[in-house]
């Protein structure tokens, strides 16, 4: 097998949205020897920022001399980037060996495991024999019922910022949906929460009561913005200062969660130095998320695919660029909020180049353009990702913005796309 038959095995299944649950996960890494139970975790849910958290927390553990595994999805242009150890993208050759061991056991099985379920599982096993001190795992969807979920108890189970999102399957209520994401809350635990909707942490507190958890908030008051660029932004926590590589206040409320993460794992034993946190902060990456293509003219890449997401993207662009309109090169998912996301983005655009995403779920580029004409927006239709790229160069000009905006997957095409120009 090789690493592209891997990934196409891995592919040809859905993800398991109509058939939630942890029993075929469970038989499989059963089937496998269990690697799981020999690793130890931070498990990360939420619905916006849970990427970034983990980035942040993989960056500074590695910074501490742990030997990290990093597990998230989706991916932005290779399928390796999802299984990560040390900050290094599995092998090819190693995807392709591990899925070949994870095939022979899913198709021994009465209930074939799903695409996420077999990723995880291809993960356990790397981790586990890379002989990994701590991995952080980030949830696919949801949080008890997510395949992650199959985990013993946690070092630190940390809950993101959560909104409405997925609510056919997980409640449609931010309590609901907060209790469905709780449910990595197990005994024995830490728990870190984010400082969010009074509702949300409410059901987090009690999750945590009724499970004897000791719990965090990653108070935002404490955080105090003193600067930000394009070369990342400084602040105080607590009365210290550091630098965070990755752009945009709302990466400060994501920080501060990391630095509570960070007590927690003190509190357990972990030894993480004060300098290891300021190095994996300052030198944190995390691909698409408001990140830097170029300076001149500016072009900014952001993974954002819901209004939470687009009102986050508004707030730092009025900070990095005031005064500035850009050209937005975006494409959006029909069921998705997109007339809100417009909405907010609208005030500071310059004008629109519309793409269509490659998703069955897709808005058609000429009926996003339409819409935001009949809005009052400049706005057109490209049928390709180099043709946009083209239109919303020339049109921000030399001393212009362009900024790349949408669900990660066509970000990712857009970036690869980008990086391949002369």
């Amino acid at each position: 097998m090789t690493a592209q038959e891997a990934i196409d095995y891995i592919e040809h299944y859905g993800w398991s949205t109509t058939r939630l649950g942890l029993e075929r996960t469970r038989e499989l890494l059963h089937r496998l020897g269990n690697p799981q139970k020999k690793l130890r975790f931070v498990h990360v849910a939420g619905s916006n920022g849970k990427g970034s958290t983990c980035a942040m927390l993989d960056a500074v553990l590695r910074a501490a001399g742990w030997r990290t595994g990093l597990y998230t999805s989706p991916y932005i242009q290779n399928f390796c980037e999802r299984i990560q150890v040390e900050g290094a993208n599995i092998p090819g050759e190693a995807l392709a060996d591990i899925t070949e061991r994870v095939r022979a056991q899913a198709e021994a099985m009465d209930d074939h495991p799903s695409q996420f379920e077999l990723v995880t599982a291809a993960a356990m096993l790397y981790f586990a024999e890379t002989q990994c001190d701590i991995v952080v795992l980030e949830v696919g969807m949801g949080g008890a019922l997510d395949s992650t979920n199959v985990i013993d108890c946690p070092e630190v189970a940390v809950i993101t910022n959560i909104g409405l999102e997925h609510t056919e399957y997980l409640g449609d209520t931010l309590e609901k949906i907060a209790a469905t994401k709780a449910g990595i809350i197990k005994p024995g635990c830490r728990a870190v929460c984010y400082d969010g909707a009074p509702e949300v942490t409410a059901v987090v507190r009690a999750a945590c009561e009724e499970r004897g958890v000791p719990l965090r908030f990653a108070d935002y008051g404490k955080v105090k913005p003193l600067s930000q660029g394009l070369d990342g932004q400084r602040f105080l926590w607590d009365g210290t200062e550091y630098h965070l590589a990755l752009l945009g206040r709302h990466q400060l409320h994501n920080a501060a969660t990391v630095l509570e993460t960070v007590a927690a794992l003190r509190e357990g034993g972990w030894k993480i130095p004060e300098d290891a946190v300021r190095t994996g902060l300052e030198h944190v990456r995390w691909p698409a998320r408001l990140e830097v293509m170029r300076r001149a003219p500016l072009f900014l890449i952001d993974g954002g695919h819901n209004p939470q997401c687009a009102e986050a993207l508004s707030e730092s662009l009025r900070e990095l660029l005031p005064g500035k309109k850009a050209v937005f090169l975006l494409g959006v998912l029909a069921d998705k909020d997109y007339p809100r996301m417009m909405e907010l983005l609208m005030p500071l655009a310059q004008e629109f180049v519309c793409l269509t995403p490659l998703s069955d779920r897709a808005l058609p580029a000429a009926e996003l353009a339409a819409y935001l004409t009949a809005h009052g927006a400049k706005a057109s239709a490209c049928a390709g990702i180099g043709d946009g790229l083209a239109a919303a160069f020339a049109a921000a000009g030399a001393d212009g913005a362009v900024v790349a905006f949408g669900s990660l997957y066509l970000v990712g095409a857009i970036r690869g796309a980008y990086q391949a120009m002369p």
